[in-house]
């Protein structure tokens, strides 16, 4: 779960936005990519797939999260235990496999490049069976598929950004510069205007692009889980929207 302060909110309420709805911000990225600098993505539906369902392992955790005693909020997903987050990344792909082996493919290959990149610091033997397990599963996929290597590590990164990008947006890290994405090195977003931002170099279809998603408003901090879930059950909704242009604003 995505944890942050309401924006503009004095009275302590903070926004809780599941990890599939962020996820589903860099599948209306992944959608809108492509021009005559950015190729499109390619396989084209499986890719917006795997980056709308890349955090598929983490929704039924986020419809009822374990209480972080230490915030009085619901666990962020860079806070959660390891032996939890591990867990559910261990079943995300063979979720997704009941749509897309490409898609299961790459959200496998998302999960074990957050770990390679981040390295855990803790319960090191259940992370190494993880990406054990992972990799295994990843031969399987990319022999089924015959898939090009350099393709699917073009979506690999690709997927990366995504989900840089969305939680930039979801989390107002703006301006900030995203990591580096092969071929274009490093984009960077800023803000120009209010809930309007730019991305530099551009990379979509077209010079406007708007990404949405939904979280819940809730009040806090919460003393035990049971009061968390019951105040997140019936928390109203809060709409996010991001408007997205060119630098020059053409």
């Amino acid at each position: 779960m995505i944890v942050r302060d309401d924006p503009g909110a004095g009275d302590g309420a903070w926004l809780a936005i599941g990890q599939p709805a962020h996820a589903w911000v860099s599948g209306q990225a992944a959608r809108a990519w492509g021009n005559a600098a950015f190729a499109a993505p390619e396989p084209w539906e499986e890719v917006c797939l795997a980056a709308e369902q890349h955090d598929i392992g983490m929704a039924a955790w986020d419809l009822a999260p374990a209480l972080n005693p230490r915030t009085g909020r619901a666990f962020a997903f860079a806070e959660m235990p390891r032996p939890v987050h591990v867990e559910l990344w261990s079943h995300a792909a063979e979720r997704l496999l009941a749509q897309s082996r490409y898609a299961a493919l790459l959200v496998s290959l998302h999960g074990t490049t957050l770990y390679e990149r981040y390295p855990a610091t803790t319960h090191l033997e259940l992370v190494e069976a993880y990406l054990d397990g992972q990799r295994a599963l990843q031969v399987d996929l990319r022999a089924s598929l015959r898939a090009e290597p350099a393709e699917v590590e073009r979506n690999r990164e690709l997927l990366f950004f995504w989900d840089w990008l969305s939680l930039a947006l979801c989390l107002g890290w703006a301006p900030a510069e995203s990591p580096e994405l092969p071929g274009a090195g490093r984009l960077r977003l800023a803000p120009a205007g209010d809930e309007t931002l730019t991305l530099d170099p551009w990379p979509f279809a077209r010079p406007e692009v708007r990404l949405q998603t939904e979280g819940r408003r809730l009040p806090g901090p919460f003393t035990s889980e049971a009061e968390l879930n019951a105040a997140l059950a019936s928390a109203p909704w809060t709409a996010l929207e991001w408007r997205l242009v060119t630098p020059s604003g053409d």
